[in-house]
């Protein structure tokens, strides 16, 4: 869908610039001769008093071609509003947190074909990354940059361990377990269950995430890569792996594989309003309307 509203965006504001462009080549002095002409001729007046009537067409493109095309160059090029829809992301993200994603961080792609024409910059490890979903590209996710190209990825006994790319044979880090301290237990509740919430230090980010106690059998589920176990991935050139911080509750890179760098929207920086939607079960008010505002979750997203 958002794709679909780039391109007609785009379509907007390309036509309304050419209606406006060529009536100023070819109408617009031919309009006012004829008016100054017609204005001199019955009453004498000067041509610079002439104000000429714009035809409906022309005046609504110079209406709305500034105002089109500065929402174009905003929205495809530099932040582009999103909101989240689901807890996937607890409880970095909460539902109903309406956030910034800067669309340059990572190069600036066309908004219709969405092909990279300037490099510039890459995920690291622990970005928070808007992606148009693999398995269904019309539709946007957020997720957390856990794997770099050439990195192995494996998610064992709810804990992430990395072996880094190696830059050459000599210099490969060996594999090593994400540091995780436990946080409490209880604040929230999943599906009856409390859930744990632990600080996690991947890379150079320190970001809180949820797990649920006890076993869970996901890894029957997971993506299938060749030559590697069920719960270990090799992350491919030009890819990324990625998962939910709400990790028992989340449907990311472990069940369908890698983003590629074609894919990526933009980095997720700033919460910028946050709309609360818990109401008593016996509540008369529709569930899209809002039952209060999270001020306090303004602010930069880590």
């Amino acid at each position: 869908m958002a794709n679909y509203f780039s391109i007609m965006l785009v379509i907007v504001t390309v036509t309304s610039g050419l209606i406006w462009l060529i009536d100023s080549l070819l109408f617009a002095q031919k309009r006012q001769d004829r008016m100054a002409i017609a204005g001199n001729a019955a009453s004498g007046t000067s041509e610079l008093e002439q104000d000429p009537q714009l035809p409906w067409l022309v005046d609504t493109a110079q209406q709305i071609f500034p105002v089109i095309a500065f929402v174009l160059v905003l929205r495809s090029f530099l932040y582009e509003p999103f909101q989240i829809p689901s807890g996937s992301m607890m409880p970095t993200l909460l539902v109903g947190d309406f956030i910034l994603v800067e669309k340059y961080t990572y190069g600036l792609k066309d908004p219709v074909m969405r092909k990279k024409f300037v490099d510039l910059g890459a995920p690291e490890r622990g970005d928070v990354v808007v992606f148009k979903y693999p398995v269904n590209p019309s539709l946007d996710y957020i997720k957390r940059v856990v794997g770099l190209p050439g990195d192995t990825v494996i998610y064992r006994d709810k804990q992430i361990s990395i072996k880094p790319a190696c830059d050459t044979a000599d210099n490969c880090a060996p594999l090593k377990k994400v540091e995780l301290k436990f946080e409490s237990r209880g604040e929230v509740y999943q599906q009856f269950a409390p859930l744990e919430k632990y600080t996690e230090q991947l890379g150079e980010v320190s970001h809180q995430i949820y797990k649920k106690p006890g076993r869970t059998n996901h890894s029957s589920r997971y993506y299938p890569q060749p030559g590697t176990q069920s719960d270990e991935w090799i992350v491919p050139e030009g890819h990324y792996f990625v998962m939910g911080d709400n990790r028992d509750n989340s449907e990311d890179g472990r069940f369908w594989g890698f983003v590629s760098d074609d894919h990526l929207v933009g980095k997720a920086v700033a919460i910028w309003i946050s709309f609360e939607f818990e109401r008593a079960p016996d509540s008369w008010l529709p569930s899209w309307v809002p039952t209060g505002v999270r001020f306090e979750r303004v602010g930069g997203i880590i």
